[in-house]
């Protein structure tokens, strides 16, 4: 029996706004709470989502550096890569690197903060997320 669910991810970073933004057009998902310190994306103002809170002095990982590592990353689940890939950096993300062993095939790329997300070709067993974003 579940303790609990989960309620948001929350992702530490500078500023959050910017940060909400970037995730919102990446996933199609709307701000649906905002202050100055704290910002949400997510289907709806009643559903979980990714949250961004100030963290003034926020350090970014380093993907692969030891020193800086990771801390967490998305798994952002698309259609067709090589479109999500212009997408996103169209978006400010900056590639890191292709095909992370054990991501699923995907690339690996930086948010505007810093954070490590891999785009991830969707499976078969999942619904085409076209599908989800009218």
């Amino acid at each position: 029996m579940a303790i609990g669910r989960l309620h948001h991810l929350v992702i530490d970073c500078p500023d959050p706004r910017a940060l909400a933004e970037f995730w919102s057009a990446v996933l199609g998902q709307d701000v649906t709470y905002a202050d100055d310190d704290f910002v949400v994306v997510a289907r709806s103002d009643q559903s979980s989502g990714l949250a961004f809170q100030r963290a003034p002095d926020h350090r970014a990982p380093d993907w692969g550096d030891p020193e800086r590592p990771q801390q967490m990353h998305l798994d952002v689940m698309v259609d067709d890569v090589a479109d999500a890939h212009q997408r996103v950096l169209a978006l400010g993300a900056r590639r890191l690197t292709a095909a992370a062993p054990g991501a699923g095939d995907g690339d690996v790329y930086a948010d505007p903060a810093g954070h490590p997300f891999c785009l991830i070709p969707r499976p078969g067993w999942a619904p085409p997320v076209a599908d989800e974003h009218p």
